[in-house]
């Protein structure tokens, strides 16, 4: 009997909180309601390959970037289209909440591509290009792509996504000097490679 009366009251204590956490969370949860699912969806995963899988990412990765969108220090043609507007308002801690919400969400699941672009692009990303002097994907992004920190999942993403930000990366349309110098190096076909792969995972 005190084993079940402290089950309820650890019970009680639980459902307790979740109207408190919603209610510190509304504005976050609102927002991603009324504006982030019209392309991210309600769970992160996007409407369209031009938008992002949002769900699973690293929450380090999604702060970082909204806060570039706010500062308009990501100024690729994409974030001044989409997200300048939207996220000029963000307060640290609606960001935190968004990135926190995404974060938590089940990963998007891969989309099936050619065997052969396929194994091309996990070659790149696993032993990147000696020739080229490209290095491991994995080094930075990790052996399933699922992202490190502020180093962002890359696993399940958009391949037409994908596919766009490794162009603007190689055409310092998206700074970020790391990428710039390792996208500039590869092909078109690699990149298409590379993306395939990412986006089958």
């Amino acid at each position: 009997m005190a084993l079940n009366a402290r089950c309820v009251a650890l019970a009680l204590v639980l459902l307790a909180a979740v109207p408190a956490w919603a209610a510190e969370n509304s504005a976050a949860l609102d927002l991603i309601r009324r504006q982030c699912s019209t392309c991210h969806g309600p769970k992160g995963i996007s409407v369209s390959p031009t938008f992002p899988n949002l769900a699973a990412q690293t929450p380090q990765y999604l702060e970082i970037e909204l806060k570039a969108f706010r500062d308009r220090s990501r100024a690729d043609p994409h974030a001044q289209a989409f997200m300048w507007g939207m996220a000029a308002q963000l307060t640290d801690d609606t960001i935190k909440q968004i990135a926190e919400y995404f974060a938590a969400q089940p990963p998007a699941k891969g989309e099936p591509a050619g065997a052969a672009e396929v194994a091309a692009g996990k070659k790149i990303f696993d032993e990147g290009i000696e020739k080229q002097d490209v290095p491991a994907c994995v080094s930075c992004h990790g052996d399933q792509a699922q992202g490190n920190e502020a180093f962002p999942r890359l696993a399940g993403q958009r391949r037409g996504y994908l596919e766009k930000q490794l162009e603007a990366f190689a055409a310092e349309l998206r700074a970020n000097e790391i990428m710039h110098e390792n996208s500039k190096k590869l092909t078109a076909r690699q990149i298409s490679d590379v993306a395939a792969y990412l986006s089958s995972l």
